[in-house]
């Protein structure tokens, strides 16, 4: 444990040296975040209680989302595609011959750097959307605990996905398609364009049911209190939890699968 505890702290230095490029990142998300808080400014005065949410609930929906973009990884970058080269250039041989689990180690340094993207680039963008608008940011400090729990469990089913697609580079070699593919499915059935709860009948059931949702929209649900009532929050945890489970099962068996394989481009 103590290994996995010094890699996930050597991910967070590691993006803690990138100063500059932090600072472009909360400059960005926090300029997107009033394009599209204006955005669902105009929609809620036009559809008022769209999805279930008031005005300051649209709105804490997006300056939250934009606090958690980077940590999840939700518009791209993130270990996978480092993953991927690796394999393709055969590095990854190196990474199988240590004497530590393979997806464990990945997990640790890409919490690491989750944990910093929360902290570099999650506050500044909140901070001014709070300042800008009336949010409905919860006093209750138990809500903030379970919300902060659901974001712990929405970053292990991120990494969960882009592990898997980092691990299909044993068998694509290539993997920009898939990559940008994961892109588009990611901002779309996360939450990141619009809540999911907008989207009606058995569609809308449909992609609530999807692990994006899990990244993303019940985090915010927790925050907001749609989960209330007996176990409603618990029930919404399980559900991250389930698909962590899952996918890092998936995950595994995959990896089993591709160590047997061990073939790269080139060698």
């Amino acid at each position: 444990m103590r290994l996995y505890l010094a890699v996930a702290a050597g991910g967070f230095r590691r993006y803690a040296t990138y100063g500059t490029a932090t600072a472009a990142g909360v400059f960005t998300n926090t300029v997107f975040g009033f394009i599209v808080a204006f955005t669902f400014v105009a929609l809620w005065q036009e559809r008022p209680g769209l999805g279930g949410y008031d005005q300051a609930e649209a709105l804490t929906f997006v300056w939250v989302s934009q606090s958690l973009l980077a940590a999840g990884a939700l518009i791209g970058g993130g270990f996978h595609e480092e993953l991927q080269e690796r394999v393709r250039t055969g590095d990854i041989a190196v990474d199988l011959y240590r004497p530590v689990d393979l997806q464990l180690w990945w997990l640790a340094a890409d919490l690491g750097r989750a944990a910093f993207q929360l902290l570099g680039r999650g506050l500044v963008p909140l901070a001014a959307g709070a300042l800008a608008f009336r949010l409905a940011l919860p006093a209750d400090p138990v809500r903030w605990l379970l919300f902060l729990v659901s974001v712990g469990l929405g970053l292990v089913v991120g990494f969960a996905v882009r592990y898997v697609l980092g691990l299909l580079a044993f068998w694509l070699m290539d993997g920009s398609g898939i990559n940008m593919m994961a892109t588009v499915v990611s901002i779309f059935f996360s939450g990141m364009l619009l809540p999911l709860t907008v989207f009606p009948g058995g569609f809308g059931e449909f992609v609530r049911l999807l692990p994006w949702a899990a990244m993303l929209q019940v985090p915010l649900d927790v925050l907001l209190g749609k989960n209330a009532g007996a176990g409603g929050a618990a029930r919404a945890l399980a559900f991250q939890a389930g698909w962590a489970l899952v996918l890092l099962g998936a995950g595994r068996l995959l990896q089993s699968a591709a160590t047997r394989k061990v073939v790269v481009q080139g060698g």
